[in-house]
């Protein structure tokens, strides 16, 4: 069963982190990157956060996931797994809409690194001061 094809399938992005969210009929089994999800995330955090969609709507154990993520570092990951996942459930079942987006759970966190500027260090950080 886990060769069928996808039910719905969603993208969620985070910072520079992008997660392709495949969602099919199942128990409530995660896989990331061919892993399982508690080996991917070891973060108690980061698997609440990815997960929190789920549990909002009460549907952890209706579907298996399947995501691919790419890029970024783990909490970027895991809130493009959010997005992704609250999109996903928000295709398949648009009452869960309402839910999802008072949760605040189907907004894009436009938030990216600001650029570095020349003559700086960082975005911002100048180097050291010297009188003399």
């Amino acid at each position: 069963m886990a060769n069928a094809a996808p039910l719905c399938q969603t993208t969620g992005r985070r910072k520079q982190a992008v997660a392709r969210v495949r969602f099919r009929p199942g128990q409530g089994t995660i896989t990331i990157n061919k892993q399982p999800f508690e080996a991917y995330f070891t973060s108690a955090t980061h698997r609440m956060v990815a997960t929190e969609p789920l549990r909002v709507t009460d549907t952890a154990e209706s579907w298996d996931i399947d995501a691919t993520i790419d890029g970024g570092g783990v909490a970027g990951q895991a809130g493009a797994l959010r997005l992704g996942v609250a999109r996903a459930l928000c295709a398949l079942d648009p009452e869960l809409r309402t839910t999802l987006k008072r949760g605040g759970f189907l907004t894009r966190d436009a938030r990216e690194k600001e650029s570095k500027k020349y003559g700086l260090k960082k975005a911002r950080k100048a180097p050291q001061y010297s009188k003399r």
